[in-house]
């Protein structure tokens, strides 16, 4: 072999030459790797001879047991599954053009998160693009992160925080929102334009959940604080703590644009003074992954939306 030559081996690869490539380097067998892709033993032999040959270097390492990738085959396998990927990225966004968007986009977010924004957004991608089949599922913000790096979601959209380990996704900041303390008309706290994370912990506080990224939050600066952030209630939803509060039961921690007109008119809402109040909320998707069409156009829509 006379060396790596770049020209000779784009002129004469094919891709289905790099498709088997790549199944020989999962299977590590050149026989397992052409029954998977439908062609004789001895013809993928001859193939992945002849890539060699047009490649200037070895690419296996034979052994009896089959066939181990060299050091330049993994780099080879790196690059050839690279121009797949992106020929697949290609073919999704072609067919949009030709066929008009559809397919398959798996969504994870928070269930306040939904309440708050993506139901009405989603309700609008549904009528934009009436052939692309929506999965929805809400969980904790951590395993929101985790379901789209695994693969599980396509796309999802969480509250960016420190205990977050987000490599390995891209972000985009989807919108901000604010947290604000709800208390009751009369309570000690309600003649107040702002309260601190001091006054709410000396509260009665009433608790949205224990494994909430606004529970979580708070918690962890009154932690940094030595102090703690102790409710004296627990709930399962905004709408259930806010009815405490309006029987005069305490303060609950709520994001400002879930309140409605009502809440306004019949509790004090006050600005939390601290900088864990302000929410960054972040759409993610798996780094290094093409999108589909489906979950790109969801994307755009999420984005272009007016923030409220």
């Amino acid at each position: 072999m006379s060396g790596f030559n770049m020209p000779h081996l784009i002129r004469q690869v094919d891709l289905f030459t790099i498709k088997l490539f790549l199944a020989a380097a999962e299977e590590r067998q050149i026989g397992r790797a052409a029954a998977r892709e439908n062609i004789a033993p001895s013809a993928a032999t001859k193939r992945i001879q002849d890539l060699e040959q047009i490649a200037g270097v070895r690419l296996f390492d034979r052994n009896p047991k089959g066939v181990e990738l060299s050091a330049a085959g993994k780099v080879l396998a790196r690059h050839f599954a690279a121009i797949l990927g992106s020929l697949e990225a290609l073919r999704s966004e072609m067919g949009a053009f030709s066929e008009g968007v559809q397919g398959h986009v798996r969504i994870a977010s928070t269930a306040s998160i939904v309440i708050q924004f993506l139901a009405r957004e989603l309700g609008e991608f549904a009528r934009n693009f009436p052939l692309v089949q929506m999965d929805l599922r809400d969980d904790s913000n951590p395993n929101v992160v985790r379901a789209v790096l695994s693969g599980d979601a396509d796309v999802g959209v969480f509250v960016a925080s420190e205990d977050l380990a987000l490599s390995g996704l891209d972000c985009v900041e989807y919108r901000s929102d604010r947290l604000v303390a709800v208390a009751p008309r009369g309570h000690p706290l309600s003649g107040q334009e702002t309260v601190s994370l001091d006054a709410l912990c000396n509260a009665d506080l009433i608790s949205i959940g224990t494994g909430t990224s606004l529970m979580a939050a708070a918690r962890a600066a009154a932690k940094k604080r030595g102090q703690e952030f102790q409710p004296k209630f627990r709930v399962h939803s905004a709408e259930a703590a806010r009815s405490l509060v309006h029987a005069g039961l305490g303060v609950a921690v709520q994001p400002e644009c879930m309140l409605s007109i009502e809440d306004h008119e019949r509790l004090a809402i006050l600005a939390i003074d601290e900088p864990w109040a302000r929410r960054s909320l972040q759409i993610g998707t798996q780094g290094g992954r093409p999108q589909t069409a489906a979950a790109k156009a969801l994307v755009k829509l999420l984005l272009d939306r007016p923030t409220p």
